[in-house]
Formats: C-alpha cells, sequence, structure tokens
C-alpha cells in the first residue's frame, strides 16, 4: 500500500482543538437550568458522627436541597470492589468499601459527609459552612507498624485489627539459597506518599431526560463504560437508558479510573431526584483529600548473592498503606511483589506484604501503580550489592539478565492479571548498551567524573533497569466503518486523557484501509458510540484497543477488497486500497473508490445476499491471554549545589522497549511526560500528615512540583523487541517514564558523594532530606 503510517512520526491530530481551547472538558458542560453541589467533607481523619444538623444550611436562599446519608435511603451502599483478590493460595483480603456519604463514623480528612445542592457553586459553598456536625474524636492510625499493634485504634471496628489483606508468595526456597550466598544484603526501604495533581481535577455533569427516559452523563473518568454500567444496576435503568461520556480529560494517571467516587453516583442520583441538570467540579484543596492517592510502603528486603555476583535469591517483607479503604484491591501491592523481579534472574524469591487500613486517603494506582516500589528495592539492592563485591554496577546487572532465549519466561508467582508473572519477549543487553553510549558512561568512568570533581563539582551518574507489566486484559472492542462519504468512523469504548489515541488509532486504520488520516474521525470514551470494553489503564490502550482496532480494520480491509474484486472483474488478492481508492495491483487506473464500495454495500432497494453483511465495516474485540512486557533503562548525571543542595540535571537518557512503535513522536511524549511525573515522586513531592491524620500541604504552595525548570531535555532511544501477543507486536509504554527515576536518583546523589557513605534507602527526597542525609553519613 501507498498509505504507510504506522511507525511514522504523525503530529497529534487533536492537539489543534486542544491548543486553541476548543476541546471539550466537563466544566465546559453548560445545561439550562443546571444546579450545583458543594460537599461537607471531614475535618478529622478519624471520629464517630453524634449528630449532622443540616437545618441552617436547607433554609439557605438559593439551596435546593441538603442531603446527608440517611436521607439516601436505600441507594446508600458501599461502593463495589473494583478488582477483587487474586488465586494466590492463602491469601487473605478484607473488603471494605465507602458508602456514597460518611453515616456514624469518618475515617480519613475529607470524606464527604452532606451534599448541598444549590442554584450556584457560590451558593452551595456558603451553605456548606452552615453545616454543623458534632465529631466524637478517635485515635487516627497513621503509623503502618503501629497500625499493626494490638493497641492500635481500629479504622472499621467489625474487624477486630486494620490488615486489610496478608498475601504470600514463593519461587523456590530462599532460606536454602541464602544459607549458601557468600554475601547477604539486608535493608529497610521506605517508599512514602504522593498524589497525581492532575491539570484537571475529577468532575461530573448528569442530566435526566424525563420525556426519553435517558440519564446522560459527563464524566472526567478513565473507564466510562463500567461506569455506565454500574450507575444504570444501581439507578434500576437499563444500560441503554445511559450515556456516559469521559470528554478530553485533563490528565488521569490511574486515580480517575477509581470506581466509585461518591460523587459519581450521587450526582446523576441528584440528577433524577430533582429533575434538573446537576454539576459537581472538584476544587484543587478537595483533590488533595478526595481523589486517590498512592506510594506509602516500608520494604524489608534482602538480596543472597554468590562471590561473583550472581543472584541466588531475593526476600521482601512489606507493609502497604492502602488508606482507609480497598476499592481497588490488591493491584498496588502486588504490582510492587512482581515488577521487584525486573528483567533479572532470581531462582529463589519470598515475597510477603501486609495492606494495613490507615486513617488517611484511600489508595489506589497511580502511574507505575506499585511498580516504582518494586523497582526501587531491586536497584538498590543492586547497587548497594555491587559496592559490596567491588564490581562495577552496569555489569553486576548484566551479569544477572534473563536470556534472550528464555522467553517466554515464566516468574512462576501471580501478577495483576491473576495469571502468573510470564514476560513474552526481552532483550535486555542492547538496551543497556544503548544507553550506557547515550550518557556517556564510558567517558565518565575514563576521566570526565574526576575532571568536573577536580573542578569542585559535586557530580554523579546513574544507571538502571525496569520492566513494565502492560497490555492485560480483560479485553477491548472496537467498530471500523467506511462511510458512503468515504470517511471513516472508527469507535471505541476506552476513554483518553492525553495519549494521543484518536491519531495512533487513526494510524492502524489508515495503514490497513489506505485511507488519509484526514478522513478518519475516532471516537472515544462515549458509551452511545460503542458499548462494551474495561476502560483505560494500566498501559493497555495501544495493546489492547489497538489491537481489536487493528482486527477491525482488517476485517474492513478484506471486505473492500472482495466487493472491489468483484466489481472490477479480478480475484480480490489482486486488489490493494491505495489513498481512499481499491486498485487493481500493477493497473492503478483500474479502481473504486472505497466511499463508492460503502455505497454499493447499503442499497436501498434490492436484496443483500444472505451470505453477507450490508455495510462496509466491521467489529471487532481482542483479549491478551497476558501481559506484554517492556522494559527499558534510564541514566542521568546531575549536580548537587553544596549550599543550596538543589539539583541540576546535566543529562537525562532513556532507552526504552515497547515493541513496535507505533507512533515514535507520541511514544517520546509518553515517556518526556512520565520522567517529569517521576522527577517529581524522587525529589520534590511528598504528603506529609501529622500524627492526627491531617494532611499539612494540601496545597501548591506546600506540595512541590517539579517545573518546567526542573525537567531537563531528555533524550530517548529505542529497541523494538517485538511482542508475539498481537499482529502489530506493540507493547505498552505509558507508565515507562515514570517508574525507575527513583533508585536512578538515589545511585547517581551516591556517587556525587561517594566516599563519604551516604546510602539512600527511601524516596522521596528533598533538599533539606538530602542535606540530613549526607550531613549524617
Amino acid at each position: 500500500m501507498a498509505t504507510r503510517l504506522f511507525g511514522a512520526r504523525v503530529k497529534r491530530n487533536e492537539d489543534p482543538v486542544l491548543l486553541t481551547g476548543r476541546a471539550q472538558f466537563v466544566d465546559d458542560v453548560h445545561l439550562a437550568g443546571m444546579l450545583h453541589v458543594a460537599f461537607k467533607r471531614s475535618d478529622y481523619a478519624h471520629a464517630r458522627l453524634v449528630s449532622i444538623d443540616i437545618s441552617e444550611a436547607r433554609a439557605m436562599p438559593g439551596v435546593v436541597a441538603v442531603y446527608t446519608a440517611a436521607d439516601l435511603g436505600d441507594y446508600w451502599q458501599p461502593s463495589p470492589l473494583l478488582v477483587p483478590p487474586p488465586p494466590v493460595e492463602g491469601a487473605v483480603f478484607n473488603q471494605r468499601t465507602a458508602g456514597q456519604l460518611a453515616r456514624d463514623k469518618v475515617r480519613y480528612v475529607g470524606e464527604p459527609m452532606v451534599m448541598v445542592v444549590a442554584e450556584s457553586r457560590y451558593l452551595a459553598e456558603d451553605a456548606v459552612e452552615k453545616v454543623m456536625v458534632d465529631y466524637d474524636p478517635l485515635p487516627a492510625v497513621v503509623d503502618l507498624e503501629a497500625g499493626v499493634a494490638d493497641t492500635s485504634s481500629l479504622v472499621h471496628d467489625d474487624l477486630g485489627h486494620n490488615i486489610a489483606a496478608h498475601v504470600v508468595q514463593r519461587k523456590g526456597d530462599y532460606e536454602a539459597a541464602r544459607a549458601r550466598a557468600d554475601v547477604v544484603i539486608s535493608r529497610r526501604m521506605h517508599y512514602d506518599r504522593g498524589t497525581a495533581a492532575p491539570m484537571e481535577t475529577r468532575g461530573v455533569v448528569a442530566q435526566w431526560d424525563a420525556l426519553a427516559r435517558s440519564l446522560t452523563v459527563w464524566d472526567s473518568t478513565q473507564a466510562p463504560i463500567p461506569i455506565r454500567n454500574g450507575l444504570a444496576a444501581m439507578l434500576g435503568l437499563a444500560e441503554r437508558q445511559v450515556r456516559v461520556i469521559a470528554p478530553f480529560i485533563g490528565g488521569g494517571f490511574g486515580p480517575k479510573i477509581m470506581m466509585f467516587y461518591p460523587e459519581e453516583t450521587l450526582i446523576p442520583w441528584a440528577a433524577m431526584r430533582l429533575g434538573r441538570p446537576v454539576k459537581w467540579i472538584e476544587d484543587r484543596q478537595e483533590n488533595f483529600v478526595a481523589m486517590t492517592h498512592e506510594r506509602g510502603q516500608v520494604h524489608d528486603c534482602e538480596m543472597a548473592l554468590t562471590r561473583d555476583g550472581q543472584i541466588l535469591g531475593v526476600r521482601d517483607i512489606f507493609f502497604h498503606d492502602t488508606g482507609a479503604y480497598d476499592p481497588y484491591g490488591l493491584t498496588v501491592p502486588l504490582n510492587t511483589q512482581c515488577t521487584l523481579l525486573g528483567p533479572y534472574v532470581v531462582p529463589h524469591y519470598t515475597t510477603e506484604f501486609k495492606a494495613v487500613f490507615t486513617n488517611k486517603t484511600v489508595v489506589t494506582p497511580y502511574r507505575g501503580a506499585g511498580r516504582q516500589h518494586g523497582v526501587f528495592v531491586m536497584e538498590r539492592l543492586l547497587d548497594l550489592a555491587a559496592r559490596e563485591l567491588g564490581l562495577d554496577p552496569l555489569e553486576l546487572r548484566r551479569r544477572n539478565f534473563i536470556p534472550p532465549d528464555q522467553f517466554p519466561y515464566n516468574n512462576k508467582i501471580i501478577f495483576q492479571d491473576f495469571t502468573e508473572l510470564t514476560y513474552d519477549s526481552g532483550d535486555y543487553e542492547p538496551v543497556l548498551d544503548k544507553a550506557r553510549a547515550m550518557i556517556g558512561w564510558e567517558a565518565w568512568q575514563a576521566g570526565e567524573g574526576a575532571r568536573l570533581r577536580a573542578e569542585g563539582k559535586t557530580v554523579g551518574i546513574g544507571l538502571v533497569m525496569y520492566v513494565e507489566g502492560t497490555g492485560i486484559g480483560p479485553y477491548e472492542g472496537a467498530r471500523v466503518q467506511v462511510e458512503p462519504t468515504g470517511k471513516v468512523n472508527v469507535a471505541t469504548g476506552i476513554g483518553t486523557q492525553g495519549q494521543g489515541h484518536f491519531t495512533s488509532f487513526a494510524q492502524i486504520v489508515g495503514e490497513q484501509l489506505g485511507v488519509p488520516m484526514t478522513n478518519i474521525y475516532v471516537s472515544t470514551g462515549d458509551t452511545a458510540q460503542f458499548s462494551w470494553g474495561a476502560g483505560t489503564f494500566a498501559s493497555r490502550g495501544a495493546v489492547v484497543a489497538g489491537t481489536a482496532i487493528h482486527h477491525a480494520a482488517v476485517k474492513v480491509r478484506d471486505k473492500a477488497r472482495r466487493l472491489a474484486g468483484e466489481a472490477l472483474e479480478v480475484a480480490e488478492e489482486d486488489v490493494e486500497l491505495v489513498d481512499g481508492f481499491a486498485q487493481v495491483r500493477g493497473a492503478p487506473t483500474r479502481r473504486v473508490a472505497l466511499a463508492e464500495l460503502a455505497r454499493q454495500a447499503n442499497p436501498l432497494r434490492g436484496a443483500v445476499r444472505a451470505d453477507a453483511e450490508p455495510g462496509l465495516e466491521a467489529t471487532a474485540y481482542y483479549g491478551p491471554e497476558m501481559g506484554a512486557t517492556a522494559f527499558g533503562a534510564h541514566a542521568l548525571i546531575l549536580e548537587v549545589d553544596p549550599e543550596t543542595f538543589n539539583l541540576r540535571v546535566h543529562k537525562y537518557v532513556v532507552v526504552h522497549d515497547c515493541g513496535r512503535v507505533i507512533n515514535p513522536l507520541i511514544l517520546d511524549g509518553q515517556v518526556q511526560g512520565g520522567v517529569a511525573q517521576g522527577i517529581g515522586n524522587a525529589f520534590y513531592e511528598q504528603l506529609v500528615y501529622d500524627e492526627t491524620g491531617q494532611l499539612q500541604n494540601a496545597s501548591f504552595m506546600d506540595y512541590l512540583l517539579p517545573t518546567a525548570l526542573d525537567v531537563p531535555r531528555i533524550d530517548i532511544g529505542h529497541e523494538e523487541t517485538l511482542s508475539p501477543l498481537n499482529p502489530n507486536g506493540v507493547k505498552g509504554a505509558g507508565e515507562a517514564g515514570a517508574i525507575p527515576v527513583g533508585p536512578l536518583f538515589c545511585q547517581a546523589l551516591e556517587d556525587a558523594f561517594q566516599g563519604g557513605g551516604l546510602e539512600i534507602l527511601e524516596i522521596p527526597l528533598s533538599p533539606y532530606r538530602l542535606w540530613e542525609l549526607v550531613t549524617s553519613a
């Protein structure tokens, strides 16, 4: 075909509307007669609710309704468990999810207790101030280890303890491996909380059409189809009566996949009850406490090795902070268990975690979704082992790589997709070698680093590896349709939050149909356009939805070639699709437009053959048997200001292998965005709670985000080890930029302060914390 789109650096076709302010976000939805909502949220992390007095709020001018949990009646119900626990033998999981509004007890600061509906958000906020709550404060569970003590206060009284889950997985016999090791590296490591801080906060708008008996919901969700299905069930409607639209979303990053946030079920309920459109937009302070968090874990870990650096085994026992509830199951800590293994042969592995209920905001996946923690533990242990054994840290990694002829490689522990963690493909040395060359490792070791230090600069270099499980099921679907106008419609159920789906999906279709991208219209995140799918999460859009789109496009291509063969009186294998036409290979003047074939396939008179389907369209689904494993390396050279302990990154390199690349330009953007968040996670962002469970830095005045001045230019290289799991050989890349940045910073900082005994076993850092560590070392 003349049209070659797959693999091209095509500019994103969604950017013009975004850059000119013509894209629709949830807050851009304005409807006649719309009401606005504000919530009274808990001021306490842990307290019994003695009474709630809403009389003064309800009497205020402009207030239409005020609801407590008691007012919801039978509609009040705990949210569903989004992801059930995996089939790990002996696993314990205690499900506790929240109702829409707190009743009897509050369990974290920001938990909603009262919903106020008014003619404007201003009036609703004023009324919230008039809601009087009588609390009976209780001791807050903040520290993980204190939370599992017998004397701890209980987050959920009926449970009798604060253990949300306890999971042990084993591969081989770690104790036997440890007994014959020459070296055992043991450490305690900390990984603290952060928040996604999306540019657009959450929002929901709902409109009930009483005549059509239909509900339309605009929601900043990553999973519009499951939201529709859940709302229909809760509201007693047929799924076809509910339309959920996820328009453009200003950053999802994982927390917007949570189902269901209280607001997502309350706003539609209120719209139906009041017969008017209802809108709620989260403000930034709400976002800090009401949108889910991630990250908090404490690890006691060790690695057993031979004298020549062969890994014999790893043991990792950790606590995971799940927050006040556990609606997302065990996805985050399970990812930690699995991703720790990295690209290395680890013959013996014991991993155990206890998820702990605390009086903090709920924890669900955020870009990386537990993978950061596992990579941090493994890469830090390798650095410490290299120092102990006197080996080059990169050589130690190389000696333990899984050989390329060993794939698919089964790690024998359960992954988040409930199958044994199996790497479908991999070839790690080319990635390491390319990153090493791009960062200038040899020149640095040969004297460049020493020269800079001789000039009085505190500089260091680092390089770490990682794997990223991507493209998990259960499935996604897509419909591809050629219209009689010549335009091509592509519809899929996943939502988009800036990943470039409108462009990448058009490239996949254009490649198969030989149609210019200007003639391809892609629809995502609208349940009226496509009714089946799971959502956008776990770096799966290009892999799972992209493969479904590919299969649908291939079906349309084959049908077009068959119809064209009949019209042109040639064999269909002699027909090719080029620039919107089906033409005879070698005789391009003999051709018929795809638009004409679409018209002929949808006649207004006559009969369609019994063995044919009308229309030039097809629907297809794809469900992977397991995830596709991407991998890569990050490297950097940094400098520390010896007075302020601020950092300056001189060079940052990423070499990523996500299989066959659909669009290198979009892939580079995904990696760069991930690195920016990874840098924030490594050196800037940390949510700080006091002993009463109060969040101390719930604003951008106090919660430090990296700016454009802090994020360096990123040099990106690609390798392509094709996945055997899908016809395009693609793997995911959405989280790769964020995953290994923490241990990378630690390695480079230790190199910068070499000889001073610095050992960094925690993330995030900060200038002050780095100063403390260097001083104490």
